[in-house]
């Protein structure tokens, strides 16, 4: 179970119910996804929530759990239901109604884990022989984790982030998380206009780790209205960079994917142990550079970093990105494929210098996509949008003879 699975809670006793939640809380593989205090308001719950496993506490009210569970089980046959009871008879008359696994109170850590590989394991083995689509009739979409890591500071790392996060999420068939990684001094939620009415950061998540649940996580991301994409923020003060450790940044990115379909991350240049862990996580590294020599020096220590690290295939997942091609600073000489020479690896995509384009956004707060759609960065930048997530990149094919040293627009082979 590499994926983490969805539970939904129904249990009207306030301390029980906390007890359950702090369990679950403390199984890496299970995200709660929703809890419910009402047994009548459970359906609904599970309408709006797609579990993957129901778990119902019978003791509050034996008979209306009960008609509730017969009710899940007629229409959402696939649902694996979980009742927990001190009374033997309850229990059996839940299995009876349509519940699959039961645990007796009070209920251990190694027993709820066990119940719970058990009944996420047979449900996945079910759906996988029977062609199905999951206990709701859903197919979970599977999370891109996309990191994107500068070979050095100034190159434009976090505009084209932004931007390319924010493309992606204009895609309505998407949902997008930017998450700031650059700890100490990140500025992902300055660069577009948010709203945000608490200001709560990565630092609160890690905090909180523990008892981290979907309405603290859902507090924590900022969102730019006009895209959606969601902003996980940097820690708001310096002083509260070391209560990340990498084990936090696993933790919640891997809550993330829950929900979102790309999760992009903005990584600082220090390589902290949280950013090795993200490389570790990302489906694909963005590594962007520029046509100078301090750029494509950086390029070739940070590929020969991650080939020597042991049992890691990084180098693999590496996509060099050239930004700012055809600007005045960059040095005269150093061509595209000269510098494919220097790095030992093909240039993925280019971006275009449009600094006028860039710069208008970043000061109105807005990402190309809305501010300036038709720019020759942002065309570029859909074109990166549409190769990261496997799809035929739209644009013009060739290459642009007007710009200073020539450059090919898009992917080269």
């Amino acid at each position: 179970m590499a994926d983490m699975q969805r539970i939904a809670i129904v249990d009207p006793t306030e301390s029980t119910r906390e007890s359950l939640r702090t369990l679950l809380l403390g199984v890496d593989f299970v995200w709660l996804e929703a809890e419910c205090a009402r047994y009548e308001y459970f359906f609904d719950v599970i309408q709006g929530s797609t579990p993957d496993l129901a778990i119902v506490a019978l003791d509050a009210d034996k008979q209306r759990a009960l008609q509730m569970i017969g009710q899940i089980s007629v229409e959402y046959p696939r649902l694996p239901i979980l009742t927990i009871s001190h009374d033997h008879q309850a229990l059996l008359q839940s299995l009876q109604r349509g519940a699959k696994y039961f645990l007796t109170h009070p209920v251990g850590l190694e027993d709820m884990l066990a119940a719970l590989r058990r009944a996420l394991g047979e449900a996945g083995a079910a759906e996988t022989s029977g062609g199905g689509s999951g206990s709701l009739g859903r197919q979970p979409a599977a999370s891109t984790l996309i990191a994107v890591l500068g070979s050095r500071g100034g190159v434009g790392t976090t505009s084209l982030t932004v931007n390319l996060a924010a493309t992606l999420a204009s895609d309505a068939t998407n949902s997008v998380a930017l998450i700031d990684l650059d700890l100490a001094l990140g500025d992902a939620d300055i660069a577009l206009e948010v709203h945000g009415s608490e200001n709560i950061s990565i630092a609160d998540l890690a905090r909180n780790i523990e008892r981290l649940d979907m309405n603290f996580l859902r507090r924590a991301l900022v969102k730019h209205e006009d895209t959606g994409l969601a902003i996980l923020r940097h820690p708001l003060e310096i002083g509260e960079i070391g209560l990340i450790h990498e084990l936090h940044v696993e933790r919640i990115l891997n809550l993330l994917k829950v929900s979102y379909s790309h999760l992009i991350l903005d990584l600082s240049k220090s390589l902290l142990a949280g950013d090795l862990m993200a490389l570790r996580m990302a489906d694909m590294i963005v590594l962007v550079a520029q046509l100078e020599l301090s750029s494509l020096r950086n390029v070739v220590r940070l590929i020969h970093w991650m080939s020597s690290l042991p049992d890691e295939n990084l180098a693999e997942k590496v996509r060099v990105v050239v930004n700012r091609v055809g600007a005045e600073s960059v040095e005269e000489g150093i061509s595209m494929k000269k510098a494919e020479e220097v790095i030992g690896k093909p240039i993925f995509w280019q971006i275009p210098n449009d600094a006028k384009a860039m710069i208008a956004a970043r000061v109105a707060g807005a990402p190309l996509v809305r501010h300036n759609p038709k720019s020759r960065a942002q065309v570029a930048i859909a074109g990166l949008a549409q190769a990261v997530s496997g799809k035929p990149a739209a644009g013009p094919a060739g290459g642009d003879a007007k710009a200073k040293g020539g450059w090919l627009f898009g992917r080269r082979s």
